[in-house]
């Protein structure tokens, strides 16, 4: 298991405050690595850190403002030297159907789910560059990347942009031994969706998964390390799919 250790590594966690990001953090720092945890709302990550010990830190960063990536990356570096390791998880989105989206519905999702994503990712591998340091970077994508389902398309256009842009940025940074990959997560079972799940118009939607379950936040465990370890090495540009077969489902 030596190749998934992450042993003087320092993984920064965008959105840290879900579910998936706490999920991320905790991983990340199991398996050796110092974790920043990031996030606007701060009294959950900070308490979450503080449980981790010290090896976690709890930093504030909005990536709708330009100036925050910077500030926290800073932060980090401060304690525990330069991010190698960018997880880009934070991510909204605005359920509505087209007819009844916004323009701000529209900027306020790709705003963070994608230019977000982006000028994290960007801040960092600047740092990695100027450092002359590898490192990777996982963006979390979603299948609805690849596939649709009504009332979400601003969220739809902003992660299929997302794993696009995941190639994108793997072939500029690869001479700069940086990975970029993406994670694309189908339904994940949480305490936010629970009371829809357990409707039939949720039970209709798990019976349309081949595998007939939600995902839950451990199935990304293996994927997530696989793709931010040196067992991922030859890995650049890379979309891993974990959804129990939805995104192949038939029609």
């Amino acid at each position: 298991m030596d190749p998934f250790k992450l042993d003087g590594r320092v993984a920064l966690i965008t959105g840290a405050s879900g579910v998936l990001g706490l999920h991320f953090a905790r991983v990340l720092h199991a398996a050796g690595a110092k974790v920043v945890l990031a996030a606007r709302r701060t009294a959950q990550i900070t308490a979450a850190a503080e449980a981790l010990g010290p090896r976690a830190l709890a930093v504030t960063l909005d990536v709708t403002d330009p100036s925050s990536p910077g500030t926290a990356l800073d932060a980090a570096q401060e304690r525990f030297g330069p991010c190698d390791l960018i997880v880009n998880n934070a991510g909204i989105a605005v359920t509505r159907r087209v007819l009844e989206q916004t323009d701000a519905d529209w900027d306020a999702v790709i705003g963070v789910n994608l230019r977000g994503a982006f000028v994290v990712a960007r801040e960092a591998a600047r740092r990695l560059v100027a450092a002359d340091r590898g490192g990777s970077i996982i963006n979390i994508a979603s299948i609805l990347g690849a596939r649709v389902m009504p009332g979400v398309a601003p969220y739809a256009a902003a992660k299929a942009g997302l794993i696009h842009l995941t190639r994108a940025m793997a072939l500029e940074l690869a001479r700069h031994r940086i990975r970029v990959n993406a994670l694309a997560p189908g339904y994940i079972a949480t305490e936010i969706n629970a009371g829809f799940f357990a409707t039939d118009a949720g039970r209709a939607v798990v019976a349309r998964i081949p595998q007939r379950r939600l995902g839950r936040p451990e199935d990304l465990t293996g994927p997530l390390l696989l793709l931010a370890s040196e067992a991922g090495a030859h890995m650049t540009g890379s979309v891993l799919t974990v959804d129990g077969g939805h995104s192949v489902s038939s029609l």
